[in-house]
């Protein structure tokens, strides 16, 4: 599915879902990771996450859209927009939204690399996804110098 045909989906899901025009646009973000779209509040614009068309189908992709257009048309009537809003779930609910999106398992980002940092004094290892600075950091047993190994 292209940007074109995702705005002409958008636009009419607005009309036959929520009874309003959606004026302004709609596009695919391939960046988006941990959500299935989000609502612009300073431009208006809704993204949308091609991964999720893709693994889940465009049913998803559909309650998806639905969602992040109860946050467009309730944010442009100055309603409550938020997730916990009031105004926001009755609309939700109303047009058939999804609350939350399907998960991506391939898109998580697994750390694979770990740092084993071992005390000179009593030799007591830590391990940690992040590099720390031996200068600044000691045991927190016996306050012996940290090495990394």
């Amino acid at each position: 599915m292209t940007n074109e045909e995702l705005q002409r989906l958008v636009e009419h899901i607005s009309l036959t879902s929520f009874n309003k025009p959606f004026v302004h646009q709609a596009r695919f973000n391939p960046r988006l990771r941990t959500t299935g779209g989000r609502y612009l509040l300073q431009s208006h614009h809704i993204e949308c996450n091609p991964h999720q068309l893709a693994v889940h189908g465009k049913e998803a992709l559909v309650k998806i859209i639905k969602h992040e257009l109860c946050h467009y048309h309730l944010h442009l009537e100055g309603k409550g927009y938020k997730h916990r809003d009031r105004d926001f779930i009755l609309l939700l609910n109303q047009v058939g939204g999804a609350r939350y999106c399907k998960e991506i398992t391939s898109l998580k980002r697994t750390s694979t690399k770990q740092y084993t940092y071992k005390c000179k004094t009593c030799g007591v290892s830590y391990k940690r996804k992040r590099r720390i600075d031996t200068t600044k950091y000691v045991c927190g047993k016996c306050k012996g110098k940290l090495v990394l190994e």
